[in-house]
């Protein structure tokens, strides 16, 4: 069962150097309980996706659902159900820690009790307890893109949106915040990730979408995507630049496709169907030449590859980690929350106006 849908997603951004078209006919769809990772270059559409499936935006064409309500006509019931971490942490800096994640609970309308008893749960799993007392104003941006996950989790939300979840974090950091998704996919609930970070989506994502344009331009896993850009590979350093065309020949023997060889690198690059075999008798043949290598290696192709093959960019080419993504500003406002006219909401305050009904 599906507990995202998207069908024919139509997003136009108004302005005076002409229109942009942030989606251009989007389809997609999330089974529940899992993850899917959104990926593509700034300006492709991830955020707005997103932000119409947090009901924060309005589609101009095409229609969605989440957990089968849809997204315009039924977005009160939509935010009962849904946890959103933006890019930014949008918590309040002038209170602590525990205060926001307490006002959070009770904007999921969780009784008074629970709330604070949610906001312990939360301050432990997020190795926050010992500044839960401390106004965030004094917290780093590490903390504080812990707290906002906390924060999107108050309500026990049976979906969760993330964009771009560990930007700012350090390794440990960020391993730490992998694991607590995890387990909150374990415990049932669907996620949709964005990510600057090929190997997050790698590491967490059962599935992924490649946008751009506007549109979805390729979907699978990890693995299925890899293979779109060809097989294994071996590489070859060698010490001498001078031995560069007698390793081209040792290699040219074992190799299934054309190699490529950068000379200011002295690295060597052949296509393989034989895995670690192959490997093994290049290695002994270069030996047997008399050949010293400084490296060698088997290689088999990363969502870089992918990336730079289905849209012309590498991955840090195309994502600067400002947060233009989209052609919309990513600070802790979005959109109009009903495209009515109405003032800008906070993103987390969306389930303000929303009641809460009993489970």
């Amino acid at each position: 069962m599906n507990a995202i849908i998207a069908e024919g997603l139509v997003k136009i951004y108004r302005a005076k150097s002409g229109d942009i078209r942030a989606l251009d006919g989007l389809d997609l769809a999330v089974e529940e309980g899992s993850v899917l990772g959104l990926l593509g270059p700034n300006g492709a559409g991830k955020t707005t996706t997103v932000r119409i499936l947090a009901t924060l935006l309005r589609p101009d064409a095409g229609r969605a659902t989440v957990a089968g309500f849809d997204v315009v006509r039924d977005a009160h019931r939509v935010r009962t159900v849904i946890g959103l971490s933006g890019q930014y942490a949008a918590v309040d800096e002038n209170l602590t820690a525990r205060e926001n994640l307490v006002m959070f609970g009770r904007l999921y309308q969780l009784p008074h009790a629970e709330a604070r008893r949610r906001a312990g749960e939360l301050l432990d799993q997020f190795a926050l307890a010992s500044a839960a007392d401390r106004v965030v104003k004094t917290y780093s941006g590490g903390m504080r893109r812990r707290l906002d996950l906390a924060s999107a989790l108050a309500g026990r939300p049976r979906l969760l949106f993330l964009d771009e979840p560990t930007t700012g974090l350090d390794p440990r950091s960020r391993l730490g915040m992998w694991e607590v998704i995890r387990e909150r996919v374990r415990e049932g609930t669907t996620l949709l990730l964005t990510t600057q970070y090929l190997e997050e989506a790698d590491a967490l994502a059962h599935g992924i979408a490649v946008v751009d344009a506007g549109r979805i331009i390729a979907r699978g896993t990890a693995d299925e995507l890899k293979a779109q850009v060809g097989g294994e590979r071996i590489e070859v350093v060698v010490r001498e630049p001078a031995a560069i065309a007698r390793a081209v020949q040792v290699l040219s023997r074992h190799g299934d496709g054309e190699w490529a060889t950068d000379a200011h690198t002295r690295r060597l690059t052949v296509p393989t169907a034989g895995g670690a075999q192959a490997l093994v008798r290049i290695v002994r043949d270069l030996d047997e030449a008399a050949i010293a290598i400084d490296d060698v290696g088997l290689r088999r192709p990363t969502l870089d590859d992918v990336f730079l093959a289905l849209t012309g960019h590498t991955a840090a080419a195309t994502e600067d980690g400002n947060g233009a993504g989209d052609g919309i500003s990513r600070g802790d406002t979005a959109g109009t929350g009903g495209g009515d006219g109405t003032p800008p909401i906070p993103i987390r305050r969306a389930v303000e106006q929303t009641p809460r009904k009993a489970e």
